[in-house]
């Protein structure tokens, strides 16, 4: 399995350089007995009532660009604390990565109202995404017998080399993604539309767009660098 470690305290005393210290040991240790690759290692002093932290949130950007299996915490309040901790244990769920703490010595099993409230919360999301994805495809249908072509928005699609590279319309993935879609979501959706792709190539190519646009706004002097959520 491939696993991430994520180690906070809540404070900056001294003390506390100590325990993430431990922290990362005893984890690395839990890793080793489970026979997981650790690939990445993400620490930070931080609230945990707190859902704006850079710690954490590299490491669901690692589990949506990467094949992660499962991330290792001492107990689910390093995670979070309050409506945060069940809003990670949601975004984790979404991208099919398990919690391994080491108060259970494995598998976080959740308590029966955390359970509920997830359920709740899948189930809502889950209607969600329907409809945001039956009014996708009613606004290509109805474009479609407009005359409009998908495949005329696709471009260098005959200039790659050795592997064949997949095309597909890169303005449509920053578009679900600032209607909130995860990449993993994006790439169902466009796979909906005969795109054969994973999260993974439509996570590289939009920082590839990303990187692209930046560049040119730093060379037409506009200095204007809009960068969309990664």
């Amino acid at each position: 399995m491939r696993a991430i470690i994520y180690c906070r305290v809540s404070t900056d005393k001294r003390e506390q350089a100590t325990s993430i210290q431990r922290q990362r040991e005893e984890l690395l240790r839990l890793a080793k007995q489970k026979d997981m690759t650790v690939v990445d290692i993400f620490e930070e002093k931080h609230s945990g009532y707190d859902i704006e932290r850079e710690g954490i949130l590299s490491a669901l950007e690692k589990c949506e660009s990467d094949d992660i299996d499962c991330i290792l915490v001492q107990d689910e309040t390093r995670l979070g604390r309050g409506n945060t901790k069940i809003a990670l244990y949601h975004q984790f769920s979404k991208n099919n990565v398990k919690i391994y703490t080491l108060s259970h010595q494995g598998e976080l099993q959740l308590s029966e109202s955390d359970a509920m409230v997830l359920q709740i919360v899948g189930i809502v999301e889950e209607y969600q995404r329907k409809i945001h994805n039956i009014k996708i495809k009613r606004g290509m249908k109805k474009a479609i017998e407009n005359g409009y072509n998908p495949a005329d928005n696709l471009s260098n699609r005959n200039q790659s080399k050795g592997r064949e590279r997949i095309d597909f319309p890169i303005d449509e993935v920053i578009r679900l993604r600032k209607n909130g879609l995860t990449f993993a979501e994006v790439a169902t959706t466009l796979r909906g539309f005969g795109y054969d792709v994973s999260k993974a190539t439509v996570h590289r190519r939009y920082k590839e767009h990303v990187r692209v646009k930046c560049l040119w706004e730093i060379n037409t002097s506009t200095f204007v660098v809009e960068v969309d959520r990664l």
